[in-house]
């Protein structure tokens, strides 16, 4: 399996056994506060990533580059950083890197000198033959810098026989296969793109003029902007000083969003889709109760991705909705590093049972989802032993069977608790009295559909099927095991 896609996760007990979101990318052409536009920017899309951050600029003459570890806030808001970032174009990059792979020098955006020009480039998602276009690259002489799969789209464009850029460029994206989103700067544009499926979200906005480029429309939200619509899946946007044109150098596919956008993903406040993504979640909960009803005084949702699900459910199920769990806010992801000694506090270094709205309640604990079950079994212990007379839990969405490889860091199949454990023996295994999940087609239904279509699915969901929409190659390839290395620790 590509090391790019798959982690172990990490040994920190703070881990919340969350699938992660790879990576968010923000975009602006036309305005003198570029830089710290993008700043803010990525600070609204901070929740796809929490790492590392890079912000390139571009003022007509120079491009400039900042790239930090850690929070958007806790690193770019020195004067001399934002200062620094000048021009009136500007692109930016919040990432979460699997095991190992916060190394600066994957940082992005990347930015390489063309024939031509400069070009630094952002990227969402994954290039599920990355490994294969690099190992062919390297024998025709490429020598690479990072151990990104965005990196090979940079040395694509650079060995591409055509001329002007624009054909270079699509020339590489055609090579591509997998999920980007993508934003880049050049000397004289800017340009955002999607993969023919649109697997990754990525919209277009305006602030006075001045085009933006996102993941989501929470990062427009933020600095005043006027949502204009979404990028299309396929479609290639090129913004100058002249304005915006847009092309479809791709050969035309069904869409395949990724439905876990709307599980856990995206930000509730973001639209995605063309669907506020809080209301799908509340409309998964009423499905939720509808498919797996359970008898109880009070629904309680695992804060804070299983709250608007919990909402749903609560109206759905006419139960009491409240806050039987406490999260702290303030608890980062290296906190303290526990010694061995106390390493079985874990989940309550983050989490707290309200005992008040527990005891003595037979209680149904909804959350978005279930990958190896470690939190949850921690979670439903907690709420035990803080009084409560049963434990239900509901999950808002199918069973996580497969891997993704299409952005997201996930754990190898074999590790995920619902690829070798039956609903019955998970039941078990977290030890809660009942356990129910959402189905596939309650899924598709609380996002605006009427139900999967098998023949023509119109979600990515292979998380959940085990039905991947575009060729894994490097996955196929036997050949490439001993390179998996060369991507395991960072993504696009």
């Amino acid at each position: 399996m590509p090391g790019s896609a798959i982690s172990d996760f990490s040994n920190n007990p703070l881990d919340d056994d969350k699938l992660k979101e790879e990576c968010g990318v923000f975009g602006i052409h036309g305005s003198r506060d570029a830089g710290a536009l993008t700043t803010l920017g990525l600070h609204s899309l901070q929740h796809r990533g929490q790492e590392a951050a890079g912000i390139v600029s571009f003022d007509g003459t120079h491009f400039y580059a900042e790239r930090h570890r850690g929070l958007i806030g806790d690193t770019f808001t020195k004067e001399d950083v934002i200062g620094h970032l000048k021009g009136s174009r500007a692109i930016g990059h919040t990432r979460y890197s699997t095991s190992g792979g916060d190394k600066l020098r994957n940082v992005q955006p990347l930015f390489a000198e063309f024939s031509g020009g400069g070009f630094a480039v952002a990227h969402n998602g994954n290039i599920t033959n990355a490994l294969t276009l690099r190992r062919q690259l390297q024998r025709e002489g490429s020598i690479f810098q990072t151990t990104s799969d965005t990196e090979v789209i940079l040395h694509l464009i650079a060995t591409s026989k055509h001329i002007r850029f624009e054909e270079r460029l699509t020339h590489a994206l055609n090579q591509l296969e997998g999920a980007f989103s993508l934003v880049g700067i050049t000397n004289k544009k800017m340009i955002g793109c999607r993969d023919p499926l649109g697997v990754r979200p990525l919209v277009l906005g305006d602030l006075d003029g001045a085009y933006i480029l996102a993941s989501e429309t929470c990062a427009l939200d933020i600095i005043g902007a006027r949502f204009v619509r979404d990028v299309e899946p396929g479609e290639l946007i090129i913004i100058t000083d002249d304005g915006l044109r847009s092309v479809k150098p791709f050969k035309p596919e069904p869409s395949r969003f990724c439905i876990f956008e709307y599980v856990y993903f995206a930000r509730p406040d973001s639209q995605v889709g063309g669907k506020n993504v809080y209301s799908v979640r509340k409309q998964i909960g009423h499905e939720l109760a509808r498919e797996q009803p359970a008898d109880a005084d009070v629904v309680v949702p695992v804060p804070d991705s299983g709250t608007p699900a919990a909402i749903g459910f609560a109206e759905g199920a006419g139960y009491p909705f409240e806050l039987g769990i406490i999260r702290n806010h303030y608890v980062g992801r290296t906190f303290i590093q526990p010694t061995d000694s106390i390493r079985h506090m874990g989940v309550k270094l983050k989490h707290n049972a309200n005992r008040k709205m527990l005891e003595g309640k037979r209680v149904v604990l909804v959350d978005d989802s279930i990958v190896r079950g470690t939190t949850s079994q921690k979670i439903v212990q907690m709420v035990r032993e803080a009084g409560a007379r049963e434990v239900h839990m509901r999950i808002a969405s199918p069973p996580t069977m497969s891997s993704c490889y299409y952005g997201v860091d996930t754990p190898e199949t074999s590790k995920l608790l619902a690829h070798r454990m039956s609903v019955e023996e998970m039941r078990d295994f977290i030890r809660v009295d009942t356990l129910g999940f959402l189905s596939l087609d309650g899924l598709y239904r609380a996002a605006g559909e009427a139900g999967r279509d098998n023949d023509l699915p119109q979600f990515c969901d292979a998380c959940f099927s085990g039905d991947y929409p575009t060729q894994l190659t490097d996955n196929d390839d036997r050949a490439n095991v001993h390179n998996l290395s060369l991507l395991s620790e960072v993504k696009g």
